[in-house]
């Protein structure tokens, strides 16, 4: 295997897992001194079930490229316009709101796309 087709094939693999450790660190807002243990730890893991979801699209990608490159690619898309909205009615700027797109949406598109396009990849070097 060349170093491109690895590359080609780690790379949507490892931007995945760390767009999820990302998305997960937004769960860690759940631990408040004023609740109990139970309390923390039952809104941690509701905060955690994006990072759930994303985990379960990751290991149908990781088995099925192209569905799970299209799953990775559609949620990306699906979620931008949302994300947009709610920065923007919170901020009303709309350059934070891009940017924050930027940050969290985008990786899970580019995911995407590279799951795809090493799908592909593979279909056409064993057809």
């Amino acid at each position: 295997m060349s170093n491109l087709i690895k590359i080609l094939h780690w790379s949507p693999r490892i931007l995945g897992i760390l767009g999820i450790l990302f998305i997960s660190m937004f769960a860690l807002d759940a631990f408040e001194p004023s609740l109990t243990i139970w309390q923390q730890m039952g809104g941690f893991l509701i905060h955690l079930i994006p990072s759930f979801i994303l985990l379960l699209v990751l290991l149908i990608a990781w088995k099925r490229e192209i569905p799970g490159g299209i799953i990775f690619l559609v949620l990306g898309l699906v979620l931008s316009p949302i994300v947009f909205t709610l920065n923007y009615n919170n901020n009303h700027s709309v350059w934070m709101s891009l940017g924050i797109i930027a940050v969290i949406t985008l990786p899970f598109i580019i995911t995407g796309v590279l799951f795809i396009a090493s799908g592909l990849h593979q279909k056409k070097r064993n057809p």
